[in-house]
């Protein structure tokens, strides 16, 4: 039996397709990133907002065009169980997003005709530690799961319900995986949970973050690493002493903070505090430090002047990278339930008035760069045969990128000095000294 997987969602979801492929391998199936090639095609899907839902659904209803014999597994099947099925009969099997390892169960079932579902009504993580990841992308960066799950309750997040209270990783065993993977040749390494700055606390009994950083931060063969994904008040005194004084923990903070506004932030469940100085602090205390955010608008009731408090929060702070989103109306969330909901239209256009703003503000930001030299991970080629180079201030996919022309040949993964010449609202130019 050939098997393929098709991945959705974030770079977490993308572990657990990783997790998948290696327990496939380890026990014996032939995989194939070719879902024409295959005899079963598996789909990890997200559930997060809605136009990612309707993505693993328009990727299901292809399989099933294609007449192949399909599981789904991940957030989809775990949102919506049994209607999933009811809706896509052609579903043969499903597996919740908790316990990667399910997947071998429902295939020994499949080769004897069977087709079970295995959905956990009470979810909670279960890393497979004994499987040796696949990775579908191999390049200078690899992500590392050190905790699923979250015990925040954020009005508009659907996630805890489906992934259940945290669980973290040991230490150990995420130092051990981050060798190895320095040992294949990755010279940056992703950390990565629902909230990585609460980890350790259901583990250990404190934030052990700091601890598994200094850990980390003993590996010859490793150059960077990156945190994503924190939360406000987990950001402590001894986590921005770690990011400030490891050498290779890069300067660079992302901070999903969704809203400024006292009003909206407590709608939303999340911790209202002074953000501006929060922002301040990092400055302060970790020289050259990036700071990235993600903002929500348009959540329901939002006021015209609470955008504009939000608007001008971002003019004030300049956040070196911002990203923003409408509000996705989700069941099963809190916020599904407040009123009034915001237009289509008056989201877009506060989305569209907020992103034109950090558009300045990053270009600015950007401009300061021109004749400075940057420490740049290197990436790949274009067809024209430009360097692609990332510099420390940027997280892969989600930031900018370098690109350089150089005197040398570099080959992905090398860290080199590029002299930044030139610079737009996102990327930066230069050449490899």
């Amino acid at each position: 039996m050939k098997v393929a997987l098709i991945n959705h969602g974030c770079a977490k979801n993308l572990v657990d397709s990783e997790l998948m492929l290696g327990l496939l391998d380890k026990n014996g199936y032939k995989f194939t990133l070719d879902e024409n090639d295959a005899d079963v095609v598996i789909i990890n899907t997200c559930s997060f907002i809605h136009d990612a839902e309707k993505e693993s659904v328009d990727s299901i209803l292809e399989m099933a065009d294609a007449g192949k014999k399909i599981i789904v597994t991940g957030c989809l099947p775990q949102k919506h169980k049994s209607e999933l099925k009811n809706a896509i009969p052609e579903i043969a099997s499903m597996i919740g997003a908790t316990n990667p390892a399910d997947i071998i169960k429902v295939l020994k079932n499949f080769e004897q005709g069977k087709f079970v579902d295995i959905i956990q009504d009470s979810p909670k993580y279960n890393y497979p530690e004994d499987a040796e990841r696949q990775q579908i992308t191999v390049g200078a960066s690899s992500y590392i799961k050190i905790g699923d799950g979250c015990n925040y309750e954020c009005g508009y997040c659907i996630i805890p319900k489906l992934r259940g209270k945290y669980v973290s990783r040991p230490i150990k065993n995420i130092v051990a995986e981050a060798k190895k993977l320095a040992d294949k040749g990755v010279n940056e390494i992703v950390l990565i949970a629902q909230d990585t700055s609460s980890y350790g606390i259901d583990l250990y009994g404190h934030q052990a973050l700091p601890e598994l950083l200094s850990e980390l931060n003993k590996i010859d063969n490793l150059s960077w690493i990156r945190i994503m994904y924190a939360y406000p008040t987990q950001m402590t005194d001894e986590l921005i002493d770690a990011i400030a004084n490891l050498d290779k923990v890069v300067k660079y903070i992302d901070i999903p903070l969704q809203h400024s506004h006292p009003r909206v932030l407590k709608a939303m469940k999340r911790p209202v505090m002074d953000y501006e100085k929060l922002v301040s602090k990092f400055r302060e205390r970790i020289p050259g430090v990036t700071v990235r955010t993600s903002l929500i608008v348009g959540y329901p009731g939002e006021t015209e002047e609470e955008f504009e408090d939000l608007y001008n929060f971002v003019k004030n702070v300049k956040f070196d990278r911002m990203g923003a989103f409408e509000y996705s109306r989700e069941k099963g969330t809190y916020s599904d339930t407040l009123k009034p909901q915001v237009s289509a239209k008056i989201k877009h256009q506060r989305y569209k008035k907020l992103m034109e703003l950090q558009k300045e503000i990053s270009l600015n930001n950007n401009q300061k760069y021109i004749g400075t030299t940057l420490k740049c991970i290197v990436e790949g080629y274009t067809d024209e045969g430009t360097v692609i180079l990332r510099s420390e201030h940027d997280a892969p996919e989600v930031d900018g990128l370098v690109y350089a022309v150089s005197p040398k040949s570099v080959v992905p993964g090398d860290i080199e000095d590029v002299k930044i010449t030139d610079a737009d609202e996102y990327d930066l130019y230069g050449e490899i000294l």
